[in-house]
């Protein structure tokens, strides 16, 4: 069990060691006054549950998050700041901030892959095995891009530096290449037969970001600027070069418990993760992307529907880069994101009658993400 405190304010933390633990005393004695305001509702009466908005990020920071950036809109907008950007100085929070957005880079990925789609350049019907030949093994039956895309692949796990904060925190400033997450699974052979399960796991994206390379002869990351980026005014998103293990600009530090203290675990090489999860970005960027996805902007109409499709497979919830959820009666479309240190959700009804996207510093953001996400996401579906 985690030694953790029963108030979490930034007159109560002191470093210890430079870039290591935080030091928390057994008792912390409240801050006299929130470091940031809490959200505020705007424009219409008719949307989402301001109150309890409000709530989700009123106290921070806590034992569960430092910072939270909460952004609501549609029918009925909110924007909510809470927290502190770094709990050694007590500064509050940054509302523009960048983040670590974890897996929520899967939905740039499937994008990218359906507009190759729409030039013709590749097929969704067609194999791994013809556009990288060599990759995989004869062990393995035919797997195609769509069964990437909606994770039935049949593929199982690459070599990872650790699934959680604690096991990779040790491994942070290492490095593990695409090639090398991918050759660790196949060298596992296939898991089932591609198209008859969802295993939902970074190795499909991974090898669809091995695609890309192939079919456009560039790299990810400039394919991912020229694609969406740039087309959507994402002025603060990007991904990192190489083993670069720092956000760059400016940005809310991330912390998660670890051995039962407090640890920075914001500067991380998240190598392993690439086009699967490595997008660093700001809630408006990820407004942006959200819009303009679910209005046809970035993909044609044709090659969209594979984002709302689930595959007729047994307890299937992931598309093409989307989760399907259902919440208070409302069908709901959307991606999570995790890095260590940082939660990240993009959320929106298929109409955008109702959008969401967040970040949270939650201290637990490699672990079961299904709290944070009633905290601080469901209040803006609940109306």
């Amino acid at each position: 069990m985690r030694a953790r405190t029963t108030a979490l304010t930034a007159a109560s933390l002191v470093l210890a060691l430079a870039g290591g633990p935080l030091a928390v005393p057994a008792l912390a004695a409240p801050a006299s006054s929130s470091p940031a305001p809490p959200g505020t509702a705007r424009g219409k009466a008719a949307g989402p549950d301001a109150e309890a908005l409000s709530a989700a990020i009123a106290g921070l920071p806590d034992d569960d998050a430092t910072a939270a950036l909460i952004r609501v809109g549609g029918n009925g907008r909110w924007r909510g700041t809470a927290g502190v950007r770094d709990v050694r100085t007590g500064a509050p929070a940054l509302e523009d901030a960048r983040f670590r957005a974890g897996s929520v880079t899967k939905v740039v990925t499937a994008a990218m892959v359906l507009q190759l789609a729409a030039e013709g350049r590749i097929s969704l019907d067609g194999t791994v095995q013809r556009y990288l030949p060599g990759l995989l093994t004869d062990d393995f039956a035919p797997v195609t891009v769509r069964q990437l895309l909606n994770c039935t692949s049949g593929l199982q796990p690459g070599s990872s530096l650790g699934e959680s904060a604690e096991e990779g925190y040790p491994h942070r400033f290492e490095t593990l290449t695409p090639r090398a997450v991918v050759a660790a699974a196949v060298a596992k052979g296939p898991g089932y037969t591609p198209g008859t399960r969802q295993t939902y796991g970074n190795i499909h994206y991974t090898v669809l970001g091995m695609l890309i390379e192939k079919v456009t002869g560039d790299s990810y990351a400039h394919q991912a600027q020229v694609r969406v980026l740039r087309p959507l005014g994402m002025r603060h998103t990007s991904f990192p070069q190489g083993a670069d293990p720092f956000i760059h600009g400016p940005h809310n530090r991330g912390y998660d418990w670890i051995g039962g203290e407090l640890v920075d675990v914001t500067d991380w090489n998240v190598s392993d993760r690439w086009a699967a999860g490595d997008m660093i970005s700001t809630t408006a960027d990820l407004e942006r992307l959200l819009v303009a996805l679910f209005r046809g902007r970035l993909v044609p109409a044709p090659q969209l529907r594979e984002m709302f499709t689930l595959p007729d497979v047994p307890g299937a919830r992931y598309a093409a880069g989307l989760e399907r959820f259902e919440l208070g009666g409302r069908v709901i479309w959307g991606k999570t994101g995790s890095r260590p240190g940082y939660a990240t959700v993009v959320a929106a009804t298929r109409d955008l009658s109702r959008t969401l996207v967040y970040s949270v510093n939650s201290t637990d953001a490699k672990g079961d993400g299904g709290p944070t996400a009633e905290r601080f996401g469901y209040p803006a579906f609940n109306r």
